[in-house]
Parts: structure tokens; sequence; C-alpha cells
């Protein structure tokens, strides 16, 4: 698959079928991030990070130490299944992921959605690699990379039938920004990617890329 190529097709798609009154309502959301400074304030390269303790699609607690001391850990954060863009960027992952497991690094994939989401999705997709659910967006946080949908962008949600309350199971509307590190075995970011936008996404090419220059 050539991500980038695949979610171009989808946001043209996104700007063909969504009413002209709409889309400035979604690029000023995206403008607001971005000069919020959210992407200056996540966790940078050469930080540790704090570890952390997730259910997975069938509710097992997963431990991010344990997984650290298998080798370097690459943590994909997402939106959740009911995303257009987040669901080709974990297909991306998913077919390059015998390659990322071959050069000894976990692939781990996490959104504020339930688990039971989160199986739906696993399924849907066939993904070998575990997705995590972060409840709260408490772990995203300590990432540095959350941020709220305001009013009018909910709104535009729900005409778009995405209920996210129910998606997270809860009524914060807080959502992370899409965002992938490279963390190294003792625990430090090697290499990240944020990202406000969240029709832009890291192609899995690059982040393999990065594992070959440890």
């Amino acid at each position: 698959m050539d991500l980038q190529k695949e979610l171009s097709a989808v946001e043209q798609v996104v700007r063909e079928k969504t009413p002209s009154h709409v889309m400035p309502t979604i690029e000023a959301s995206i403008h607001s991030v971005k000069e919020s400074g959210l992407k200056r304030g996540a966790i940078q390269p050469g930080e540790a990070i704090r570890d952390f303790e997730l259910p997975d699609a069938t509710g097992a607690m997963v431990k991010s130490l344990e997984l650290r001391t298998r080798g370097p850990l690459l943590i994909v954060f997402y939106r959740g299944g009911w995303c257009p863009f987040c669901n080709l960027t974990l297909q991306a992952f998913q077919e390059r992921y015998s390659e990322i497991a071959n050069r000894g690094v976990t692939l781990v994939g996490i959104s504020p959605q339930t688990p039971d989401h989160s199986l739906t999705l696993q399924e849907k997709h066939s993904l070998r690699f575990p997705v995590l659910s972060d409840s709260g967006n408490k772990v995203a946080q300590q990432f540095g990379i959350v941020f709220e949908l305001d009013r009018d962008l909910r709104v535009v949600q729900e005409q778009f039938g995405v209920d996210i309350p129910s998606f997270n199971g809860d009524h914060s509307f807080q959502l992370p920004v899409p965002a992938v590190f490279l963390v190294s075995k003792d625990g430090k970011v090697l290499d990240s990617f944020v990202e406000v936008n969240y029709m832009k996404r890291l192609a899995p090419e690059t982040a393999i890329a990065w594992i070959d220059e440890i």
C-alpha cells in the first residue's frame, strides 16, 4: 500500500462530499490546534517516557515496561476506528508488520476507544499487533498530544454520524493528534512524528528507516 497516495485519495473524497460550509470549520479547528503549540509541547526525542499499563482489545493488561524488555517500542497513536485516515494508517503498518518485528521492534497502536471497539478494528484489519485502549487519553496526555474538539467540530462529527462518546466511553471529546514514537529499550524517545492535521500520517517506511538508524 502507498499510504500517502491512499490518504490523498480519501482526503479528496472528504472534500468533495463535505458541504462547502463545513470544510472551513474543519480547517479552522486544525489551525486552532496548530496555533495552540501542541506540537512543541509534545514529548521530544531524547526525553524519557512514563511507563504505562493499558488493556488490549481482549481486556488483557499490557505493560510498556514488559514490552521494552524485548527491545525498542514503536507506538502509533490514532483517533479511533471511526476515522478512515486511522484505518488506512493501521492497515499500512500491518502490511509492514513483519519487517518491523523482524528488526526486534514491538509495534502497538493506542487510541482512546474502548476495548470492544478496538477488537472490532483489530478483527476488521486482521492486525497482528496489539491495539490498546487509553481511556481518558491518560497516556496520550503524558505524551502531550491531546486536544479537545471544539463545539463546532462536535456538531460536524455528529452530522457525519460519528458518536465519539460512544466510541470512547466518556463525554470528554478529547482525542490524540496522529503521532508515532520510536522508544528505545531504556525508555527514551528516539524519533517522533506529531501532526495536528489528522489527514496527514507517517508512512511505515519512514518508521522503518528510523529503526534502521538505531
